[in-house]
């Protein structure tokens, strides 16, 4: 009797390490999943595969864009009001006043404007999201779009369980798909409706859409 008990037992755990054998599966399969070096976001600045961070702060920060100075006036309105931090995005190459010059097809603008591949490289300290857990983005709307800088910007980092706030400045232009088409470069982050200022705005005006996004 006691031998047919092992007999049972030994068989019975042969039968369970076959069904987890089987449920396990080929990860080579069609339908495995991908694995996060597959799926991460890609550094553009550094050319490397953006690693997730698992520990987010819980400050604000204003991260801007300004060739003109424009854009530069309201995002220190926005961290003033909010009380943020505030980071520059600036260019390895400064823009002349040639260079945004839009009724030339040959400025540096037009030219990058013009190439969806364009991704002008980023000058000083890179900013450290660890910190951050909402970021308002800030830039000037030039054909329509945001600078190509903001892109090479957005696929630097990994925003993953960050709240984004996208904002631009322009004389007329609203703010259009520009936020959409930065979200989608950027891959992850939890990105919520953007806004258009004047140059000019005060800060009532900012105040209101602060107050409106409900955080």
């Amino acid at each position: 009797m006691k031998k047919a008990k092992i007999i049972i037992a030994a068989l019975l755990t042969a039968a369970l390490l076959f069904t987890l054998t089987a449920c396990g599966g080929d990860s080579s399969s069609s339908g495995a999943v991908k694995s996060d070096e597959e799926t991460a976001p890609f550094n553009s600045r550094t050319n490397e595969t953006l690693v997730p961070e698992t520990g987010i702060g819980n400050k604000t920060l204003v991260a801007y864009f300004s060739a003109t100075g424009n854009t530069k006036s309201v995002a220190e309105k926005i961290a003033g009001i909010i009380g943020a931090d505030l980071y520059e995005i600036t260019p390895a190459e400064p823009y002349s006043d040639d260079d945004l010059n839009y009724n030339d097809k040959n400025s540096r603008a037009s030219k990058e404007q013009n190439d969806p591949k364009a991704r002008p490289k980023i000058a000083g300290e890179e900013i450290k999201l660890s910190d951050y857990a909402i970021i308002y983005l800030g830039y000037p709307i030039w054909f329509g779009k945001a600078p190509r800088i903001m892109n090479t910007f957005v696929e630097s980092f990994d925003f993953e369980n960050r709240i984004i706030f996208p904002f631009c400045t322009s004389a007329s232009s609203e703010i259009g798909d520009s936020a959409n088409d930065l979200k989608s470069a950027a891959k992850t982050g939890n990105w919520m409706n953007g806004m258009r200022f004047s140059s000019d705005a005060t800060d009532e005006q900012i105040q209101s859409w602060i107050n409106g996004s409900n955080l």
